[in-house]
């Protein structure tokens, strides 16, 4: 299935999984997708594994759309979640048990009235999912990271790991991860479709996890390109360039503080602002300390609500990342007529104008400066166009719309001929 069916629209009665949806990464994502779904007429039922919560209002007035309240009352700051390692793993370990317990409810509701298909989002693992009900309904996985890509990097990184976290972290971390790779390559095993969010990522998949490239389709993360409307301007004095995203492990934050101290050295004439914070389970902060305070700044994490006004104030986005899935921040940039400089591990720039993007080889310290460099050259001869034709890339490829469009029709087909 490696291309999307152009067939006529069907309702389709789903059974969702997957992180309860908010405003921002993944779990904006998750907004988009149920509220572009129930938007084309199908009907979804939400299976939270939390206990009941307030429903964003953008969901809460779709009839279509029905949440099923689990039993997972996992908090911050208790005693087991006092710290980044011990809340990464007692997460992990009461999100398994609140998805194990979904198994009877979807079952339940599955017998009542039975379900066209099961969306799993975001993880790989089908606890959630009898073997019963999978042999019974089509399965399909729409992943947003595989572990197996992540614990390939964790590993090679390890000596940049040691410079900033004690090495029994590494060693618990690792294991862990080892754990969920072998877990998720059985797991993927029972989807009859996979949605892959770029085609370097489904490349990614097809090979650690041997899943038959016949069974994917490639649809770019959604994004609400409305909420990133940007302000028009002229070139910033000196500009900036945005680095937003984790402080963490493959995401390129010692190539950045390279090329910061290399933009200083070539006398560019450019600020970067590094924003955002460390992941539970990995802390790069410790790296910053490099930065030169002549040419850039860490300013930490913002709140979401706060990422539209980082992007508006930005000329340039710089996404350095050696393994990246998909790269929202990309998608966000161009809606807010930011160019953007990424490496080809990005997801996110696949099928972008090569006049707002451009593409860099991982660890190309040097390539990444020239880029940066370049493209601020042309924002200055050419600013309006630039910042139009971003946004205009943004709509194209990123609208909740169209991916929901492309998604809807890969199911309807996959309903219709399931084998």
């Amino acid at each position: 299935m490696s291309s999307v069916p152009q067939t006529p629209s069907r309702p389709l009665r789903i059974a969702w999984l997957g992180p309860y949806p908010g405003d921002s990464g993944v779990t904006g994502v998750a907004t988009e997708l149920l509220a572009g779904l129930a938007a084309r007429g199908h009907t979804i039922d939400y299976f939270a594994r939390a206990t009941e919560k307030p429903v964003p209002a953008r969901l809460a007035e779709l009839e279509s759309l029905t949440f099923v309240w689990g039993t997972l009352s996992w908090q911050w700051n208790r005693w087991y979640s006092r710290g980044r390692l011990p809340a990464f793993m007692t997460g992990l370990l009461a999100q398994g048990v609140a998805t194990v317990r979904l198994r009877r409810a979807i079952a339940r509701r599955h017998r009542r009235r039975p379900y066209d298909l099961i969306y799993q989002f975001s993880s790989i693992e089908t606890l959630a999912v009898s073997a019963r009900v999978a042999r019974a309904t089509p399965l399909v996985i729409h992943p947003e990271t595989h572990i197996a890509g992540e614990l390939r990097f964790f590993i090679a990184e390890r000596r940049l790991f040691f410079r900033c976290q004690p090495r029994h972290v590494f060693a618990i971390v690792a294991s862990i991860m080892s754990v969920r790779a072998l877990v998720q390559r059985v797991s993927i095993r029972r989807a009859r479709l996979l949605i892959c969010i770029s085609s370097v990522f489904r490349d990614h998949l097809v090979r650690d996890y041997g899943f038959p490239l016949q069974r994917t389709v490639v649809v770019p993360n959604p994004a609400r390109v409305e909420r990133f409307a940007g302000v028009d301007r002229q070139l910033a004095d000196p500009p900036t360039v945005l680095v937003l995203g984790r402080i963490s492990t493959r995401k390129g934050v010692d190539d950045v503080v390279a090329v910061a101290r290399l933009l200083l050295e070539r006398n560019v004439e450019v600020r970067l602002r590094l924003v955002g914070g460390p992941s539970l389970w990995s802390d790069y902060t410790k790296l910053l300390e490099d930065l030169p305070v002549e040419n850039a700044e860490y300013v930490g994490e913002v709140r979401s609500s706060e990422v539209p006004g980082e992007l508006a104030r930005s000329d340039l986005l710089l996404q350095a990342s050696r393994y990246e899935p998909f790269g929202l921040t990309v998608a966000e940039a161009l809606a807010a007529g930011v160019p953007v400089v990424a490496t080809s591990e990005v997801g996110a720039i696949e099928g972008v104008d090569r006049a707002v993007v451009t593409e860099i080889e991982p660890g190309d310290v040097a390539g990444m400066a020239s880029a940066i460099a370049t493209m601020l050259e042309r924002f200055k001869q050419e600013p309006e166009q630039l910042r139009t034709l971003a946004r205009a890339e943004a709509q194209r490829l990123f609208a909740t719309e169209r991916v929901c469009e492309m998604i809807s029709l890969a199911l309807e087909q996959l309903v219709a001929d399931p084998v």
